[in-house]
């Protein structure tokens, strides 16, 4: 049979070669697709275990018929096939079961079983977001991470993460590997800066291998919002340092005592 791949809810049409390697001809020939759950017997008819049904529909029926085939002949006959929209991606083996006659002596039954391959691939699809630990203040350090989201029904691979500093000064190394991302899932890569302006931009280059190891590569540009402190302390943000509240303090009344001293003193000198 054909090597197909198909995605989740997709349909894909199979064909599959009958050869006839027996040393007579065949005739009342048929194939069906054994896409149901199936029993395990052990030697003694006792059933040790059962498989599950394989998540595929076969369009029309999912048996064919051929009149007859002779001996080192052939035939082909097709299927159509499709994938579950919640089947998890991966490879899958689809048994099948050929039945015919001998041509010769019809009392010569016979039945032999198979199966071919497909693969059930996932389309890849990923958001991203920046994400800002502790308070983004103009020439402060912080920290700015990327989350990647992945939002597709397979995993990712060999996920990395390359900053270019944009608005920011980087503290820490400039690439960080991430490995694999699983379906439904996130992971982040965090970057120690200091933050230059109030507009900087997260621009980066994510390199990724899709479910079936291709490889991609996506460079986004993100803008972000930091304050200055000016702002931060208006929105309270932040809020003023006390020890610069009382050093002005302080400095209010070391300055009041003098001139009030020097004051006294001049009064004093005139008395």
């Amino acid at each position: 049979a054909d090597y197909i791949i198909l995605f989740p809810g997709e349909e894909g049409r199979i064909t599959v070669e009958i050869e006839n390697n027996e040393n007579f001809d065949i005739e009342s020939v048929s194939i069906s697709l054994e896409l149901g759950s199936q029993k395990i017997f052990n030697e003694f008819g006792v059933v040790v275990s059962e498989t599950e049904a394989l998540p595929f529909t076969v369009i029309r029926s999912s048996e064919r018929d051929v009149d007859d085939i002779d001996e080192d002949d052939e035939e082909s006959v097709s299927f159509t096939l499709r994938a579950n929209t919640d089947i998890t991606p991966g490879d899958y083996n689809i048994p099948y079961a050929v039945k015919f006659v001998n041509a010769e002596n019809d009392s010569e039954t016979f039945e032999k079983e198979g199966s071919f391959g497909i693969r059930v691939s996932a389309k890849t699809e990923i958001d991203f977001s920046v994400d800002l630990k502790d308070n983004a203040i103009v020439g402060r350090e912080g920290k700015v991470s990327l989350e990647i989201i992945n939002k597709g029904l397979g995993e990712i691979k060999s996920v990395s993460v390359l900053i270019l500093p944009n608005g920011f000064e980087l503290l820490s190394k400039n690439k960080i590997f991430i490995g694999t991302i699983d379906a439904d899932d996130t992971d982040l890569a965090t970057f120690d800066v200091i933050y230059k302006t109030s507009n900087p931009v997260f621009s980066a280059k994510i390199e990724y291998k899709d479910f079936d190891n291709n490889n991609h590569v996506e460079t986004i540009s993100i803008p972000f919002k930091v304050y200055t402190e000016e702002k931060a302390l208006e929105l309270g943000i932040i809020k003023k340092s006390k020890t610069l509240t009382y050093g002005l303090s302080g400095g209010v009344v070391v300055l009041a005592w003098f001139v009030w001293r020097r004051i006294k003193k001049k009064r004093k000198n005139r008395g």
